[in-house]
């Protein structure tokens, strides 16, 4: 018999952790530079793959506040790469009505990438065919205690009382807010672990992890992932069978 609590819809929000661009390039022999540029091109197949299976939401973990420690070289390409995309992709996303939303510590970007950042996201704010959410300068962690200080500030201030501070209040003053929390969370490359992704939004979230490197993502793996999510029972925490 069917359990009634299965899941047979599409997600409405899929995250995703790209995870595996080194090792497809050192596999290969070529820099690791070369591995991010394919993964650029399967975040872009991962955009296709979410239009054409309806999902609404996709966030996509480009750059966590970690990152920040690897070689300034590899960060400087990183950097470079992005520039290159912001200015050369955001007019085909408006076009097939993507909505881009950045959420992270811009304070570390450059000023450039920022004015980027910002004439992308003004651009594209009436778009509604899918809202693209990419994590730069990312941490979980520093999000939730940013949401906390806020809060603190505000009782502080008077502004709200703290018998008034629940989780709605915290959700409200996180990078996400109005944003709703992913049904779908996919980590490429084998590894099965969130690395301080979206530890607040993801309480419910099912995960799939995949042994696919993220530059050979596809979209089989898309569908493959939500065939397996659709197998899930989401109970939230209530008693199933």
């Amino acid at each position: 018999m069917t359990n009634p609590n299965r899941q047979s819809s599409v997600p409405t929000h899929v995250a995703i952790i790209m995870d595996g661009n080194g090792r497809w390039a050192q596999q290969r022999g070529l820099p690791r530079t070369a591995g991010h540029r394919r993964g650029a091109d399967a975040a872009r197949v991962a955009m296709r793959a979410a239009v054409g299976h309806g999902v609404r939401y996709l966030t996509l973990y480009g750059f966590s506040s970690e990152n920040w420690n690897r070689p300034a070289d590899e960060i400087e390409d990183l950097m470079g790469l992005l520039r290159f995309y912001l200015r050369s992709e955001i007019a085909e996303l408006h076009k097939e009505g993507i909505r881009l939303r950045v959420i992270g510590d811009r304070s570390r970007l450059a000023s450039d990438i920022v004015s980027l950042i910002g004439d992308a996201e003004r651009l594209t704010a009436g778009n509604d065919t899918l809202t693209l959410i990419v994590a730069l300068s990312y941490g979980s962690r520093a999000e939730i205690a940013n949401a906390a200080r806020q809060l603190a500030e505000d009782a502080s201030a008077g502004r709200i009382r703290p018998y008034e501070i629940g989780e709605a209040a915290l959700a409200s003053r996180l990078f996400t807010a109005g944003i709703p929390d992913p049904d779908l969370l996919i980590r490429t490359s084998g590894e099965q672990r969130i690395s301080n992704f979206l530890l607040w939004q993801a309480a419910y979230a099912e995960f799939v992890f995949l042994d696919t490197l993220w530059p050979d993502f596809s979209e089989d793996d898309f569908v493959r992932a939500i065939k397996e999510y659709h197998g899930r029972d989401r109970r939230y925490g209530a008693t199933g069978a």
